[in-house]
This record gives C-alpha cells, structure tokens and sequence, in this order.
C-alpha cells in the first residue's frame, strides 16, 4: 500500500493562517500546531501538579499537534465566516468530520483506530477526564491565536485588535472554569510580544 497520510498532513506547512489579515508575518499551520500542542502540553502539567488533577498531557500535545490537520484537505476557513451563523458552523463541523476520515483512509488500516482517536478525539472518551482534556486543547488553540495577535500588534500592525479584542474575551470565559487556563494567562502570557534581550 502506498500510505500517504503523512506525506498529505506534512502539507500543513504550506497552509497560511489568517488569510483575510494583513500580516507583518505570515503564520502556517504547522507553526500554529506545535505552538497549540506546546501550550496544551502545559496547561495539563498546570492542572496535575497545581489542581492534583490526572490529565494526559502527552495525549492532550498529540491532539494539538494534529488538530487542523484536517485543513489540508479543506483548507483554512476564516474564523469569521466559520462562524458568521449556526447553520455555517454545523455544515464546516461535517467538512470538517468528511476531510478527517480522508485522512484517515490514506493510513493501513491497522494504523486508523490509533490515528481516528487523534484526529477525531470526541469520539474517543466521554469521561469527564477527556473532555476537559479537550477544552483545555480548545483554550490552548485560543490562546496560541492571541499570542498571535500579540505579536503583530508589537510590530505596530493594527490590522489584529478587534481581533484580539474578541480572543481575549473568549479566553477569559474559558477562564472562570478552567484555572489551568487562569495560570498560563497570568505567569506565561507577558512575555510574549517581548524583545529578546527582554527575555534574556
């Protein structure tokens, strides 16, 4: 068999983020998917050595790590037109789903229970423990798109404020039920948009 899902998920380096933005930089997805995975990664350390909770921070990185891979099939859609109604969210959602078992049937078929339960997480695990484990991937995809719009501010483009504007308030809903979330926000998030030798 010629498997070429890693060869199609590699792809997501040419995949630009923000396409409707002027960026002073340009962002794909595979820089945005390790950022998402790192963050995720550590709001779970937060949670099991500050709040003695058990979550699976290498399975909540995984998941991070590949959690638009869908995109190289649909490509990104942006945020403002995924969520312009309910009826556009539910439709991308079911892209979304169809361009994921794509994917999956580019793996051998004893390879595609492991990787379903990567890309399509919610199906796998309903406990309490695994879908918290996936708001806190969630707030580390939010909290990566801030870090962003951070960024591009410090250079002086403006073009991200409403932008950062709305992110900031999504975060700070997510926030008041996930203190893991709370933690990273305060100790993590000024250093970000600092020069180097400010961080030196």
């Amino acid at each position: 068999m010629n498997a070429t899902f890693f060869a199609a998920v590699s792809r997501m380096k040419y995949i630009e983020r923000w396409a409707l933005m002027r960026s002073s930089r340009t962002e794909n997805l595979s820089e945005h998917a390790m950022e998402v995975a790192m963050i995720a990664h550590a709001l779970c350390i937060i949670g099991n050595v500050r709040f003695q909770k058990h979550l699976d921070a290498e399975r909540a990185a995984t998941i991070g790590l590949f959690h638009d891979a869908s995109e190289t099939i649909t490509g990104d859609m942006p945020t403002p037109v995924k969520y312009s109604s309910d009826e556009i969210r539910c439709a991308y959602k079911q892209v979304e789903a169809i361009a994921a078992e794509r994917l999956l049937s580019r793996l051998p078929e004893d390879l595609r229970p492991v990787y379903r339960s990567i890309l399509l997480p919610a199906e796998h695990g309903s406990d309490q423990d695994s879908r918290y484990l996936l708001r806190l991937v969630k707030a580390a995809d939010k909290i990566s798109a801030l870090i962003k719009c951070i960024e591009e501010e410090t250079t002086g483009n403006t073009e991200f404020r409403t932008a950062k504007k709305s992110i900031q308030q999504a975060i700070r809903e997510m926030a008041e039920t996930l203190p893991e979330v709370d933690c990273f926000t305060r100790e993590f998030l000024p250093a970000y948009g600092k020069t180097l030798d400010e961080l030196s």
